[in-house]
C-alpha cells in the first residue's frame, strides 16, 4: 500500500475511498504533477467495488492507489455516515473537466488513451473549445485486444516522448485500473486517472444522466435504461449485493482489510 498518502479513506467492503471532495483532489492531483510522483488515480463507484470482492488483485490495486475518488453517490453517504461530513462526489467526467480547464502554470499537460480513434478526437475537441488553452500532447486507442509486448512498449514510447503531465485512462473498469498499475514505473508522468465513460460522456458519444439523477444517486437507473443489454447483469445483480454487504459490514458481522480478502 502506498504509504505516501495523507488523506482519509473509507472502507467499503474492503476498499480503502479517498474521504475527499472536488477541491481538495485538485490540490493533491496538482501537487503530484509539481513533485514529478508518479501516482494513478482509480475512479471508483459501486460497480467498481463490486469488481473487488471477486478479484483481490483488484483490490490490492485500488488500495495502492495515490486516491481512489468516489465516483458514485452511494460511497459519499457511507463516508459521510462515518463521520466525513466534507466529502462530496468526484465524479470522472467533472474531475476531467476540472483537470483540463485548471489554471495551472505552466499549464498541465494532458494525454488521452482509450476510447475508439473517433471518440477520443471528439473528445479532444470538445475539450479545447471550451478551454482554447488547454495542451493535449497526445492521444492514442489501443485495440480492445490484449497488446503484444512489442505493441506494449511501443505505447510507453510514445507517451514517455509526449511529457504529459496527466494520462487520462479510459478503458473501463476493471481494465484501466490493471494496465495503470502494471505501467506505473515505465509511465514517466506524475499521474494517470482511469476515467472509464467519461470519454463517451464528454464526447457526446453517450448522454449524461440529468443532474438531479446524479445527485439523488439514480444515475444508474438512466444508464440501464439507456444500455439494458450490457448493464443489466451490472446493476441489477451487484447493486442489491452491494447494499446487502455494506449493512452486514456495518452490523459487524462482515469484516474486511484494506489489503487483502474479509
Amino acid at each position: 500500500m502506498d504509504r505516501e498518502r495523507t488523506e482519509s479513506r473509507v472502507n467499503v467492503l474492503g476498499v480503502g475511498v479517498s474521504a475527499i471532495n472536488m477541491r481538495q483532489a485538485m490540490s493533491t492531483l496538482a501537487l503530484w504533477i509539481a513533485t514529478g510522483a508518479r501516482k494513478y488515480v482509480c475512479v471508483t463507484g459501486v460497480h467498481g467495488v463490486m469488481e473487488c470482492q471477486r478479484d483481490p488483485e483488484l483490490r490490492k490495486i485500488h488500495n495502492s492507489a495515490g486516491m481512489v475518488t468516489p465516483d458514485g453517490m452511494p460511497l459519499v453517504w457511507l463516508g459521510k455516515l462515518t463521520g466525513h461530513s466534507a466529502m462530496t462526489r468526484v465524479y470522472g467526467p467533472d474531475l476531467m473537466l476540472a483537470s483540463c480547464g485548471y489554471d495551472a502554470t505552466p499549464p498541465h499537460r494532458h494525454y488521452f488513451f482509450g476510447g475508439s480513434p473517433g471518440v477520443t478526437q471528439r473528445l479532444a475537441t470538445r475539450l479545447v473549445a471550451k478551454n482554447p488553452s488547454l495542451v493535449i500532447c497526445g492521444m492514442s486507442s489501443p485495440p480492445f485486444r490484449n497488446l503484444t509486448a512489442e505493441e506494449d512498449a511501443d505505447v510507453v514510447r510514445q507517451m514517455n516522448a509526449a511529457k504529459p503531465d496527466i494520462v487520462w485512462v479510459g478503458l473501463g473498469t476493471p481494465k484501466q485500473e490493471r494496465w495503470m498499475a502494471a505501467h506505473r514505473g515505465a509511465i514517466d508522468a506524475p499521474v494517470m486517472i482511469g476515467v472509464g465513460a467519461a470519454f463517451d460522456f464528454l464526447s457526446g458519444a453517450k448522454r449524461q444522466a440529468p443532474v438531479w439523477m446524479q445527485r439523488g444517486g439514480f444515475e444508474w437507473l438512466f444508464r440501464l435504461a439507456a444500455e439494458p443489454r450490457r448493464l443489466a447483469g451490472r446493476y441489477l445483480i451487484n447493486n442489491p449485493l452491494f447494499i446487502a454487504q455494506v449493512t452486514l459490514q456495518k452490523l459487524g458481522l462482515l469484516r474486511f482489510d484494506l489489503d487483502g480478502a474479509p
